[in-house]
């Protein structure tokens, strides 16, 4: 299985990276709801992608809710000193699945509780705050007292470390005036492009930037032009669209999810695959789809 050292590294809170990760959400049965087909599969996955170089894995107790971090405590623990793993809070599931707010003082509390406890943690690296305003894209709004129970729960030594997800450049602005943002966690790929100048902003701050539906997400990105340019290089599309986010900027951490092992060694080749500048240019000047 290809390393993913040949992307490179960057940081995330006090540790060092490799820029290409792992996201868990697929982990869990569909619409993220409830325990995946084939269990043994999905520590299988899990235990690939450490082997493979992977140290950064993203996940969230209201994915199942609880399935995935309990599998990747089943999967991986004791966990090596090196791994990172990322969850985000602000969400619970109803018994339908639905995504319901989940912000206030002892929801988060607890949330926090939850994922120390499935994950087999005494402390979480980091915690992502999902804005919760609109669970459509990011909208405007105050974080301020989500993200003050956070700091508390830093304060206790729970959390290591707080990012933001969902979020506006002024809601990152903001919540750099109250406490060390380590990332952002939005919504962005090559045909969706409004953070390019929050990605810039954050890359001279030293700070990590990682884009989730790398792909299109639940509406997959329809391009004649990413094909033509996988079917040159022997690529697929999904490895096209994450070498592109690497070349982008180099403070964009990758964390690609599937529940196949065929899929993970192909999404983590895509650590090894440079794009042409030729390429670049069809990429960077792709149509951009509308925002939210």
């Amino acid at each position: 299985m290809s390393s993913v050292k040949q992307s490179g590294s960057f940081t995330l809170g006090n540790r060092e990276i490799w820029r290409l990760g792992y996201g868990a959400m697929q982990l869990a049965g569909p619409g993220v709801f409830g325990p995946p087909k084939d269990p043994e599969m999905a520590v299988k996955v899990l235990q690939a992608a450490l082997d493979a170089g992977v140290n950064h894995i993203d996940t969230s107790d209201f994915y199942g809710p609880h399935v995935t971090n309990q599998l990747i405590k089943k999967a991986l623990h004791p966990y090596p000193q090196e791994l990172t793993i990322v969850t985000k809070v602000s969400a619970r599931r109803d018994e339908q699945g639905n995504w319901l707010p989940a912000l206030s003082a002892p929801e988060l509390t607890q949330a926090v509780e939850d994922n120390l406890r499935n994950l087999g943690l005494d402390v979480l690296d980091v915690v992502n705050l999902r804005s919760m305003i609109s669970v459509h894209g990011p909208a405007e709004g105050s974080l301020e007292e989500p993200l003050e129970t956070l700091i508390k729960l830093k304060d206790r030594g729970l959390i290591r470390h707080i990012g933001l997800s969902n979020v506006t450049a002024k809601q990152v602005e903001d919540g750099m005036k109250m406490t060390d943002i380590a990332c952002v966690q939005n919504f962005y790929n090559v045909a969706n492009r409004h953070d390019d100048a929050l990605i810039d902003s954050l890359a001279t701050k030293n700070i990590a930037y990682v884009p989730f539906f790398p792909l299109g997400g639940f509406s997959p990105l329809q391009s004649q032009e990413i094909n033509d340019i996988a079917a040159n290089l022997d690529a697929t599309p999904m490895q096209v669209a994450l070498a592109w986010l690497l070349q982008r900027s180099p403070n964009i951490l990758l964390i690609p999810g599937t529940s196949s092992l065929g899929h993970l060694t192909e999404n983590l080749a895509a650590a090894a695959l440079t794009l042409p500048s030729e390429a670049l240019d069809v990429l960077n000047n792709l149509p951009q789809a509308p925002k939210h």
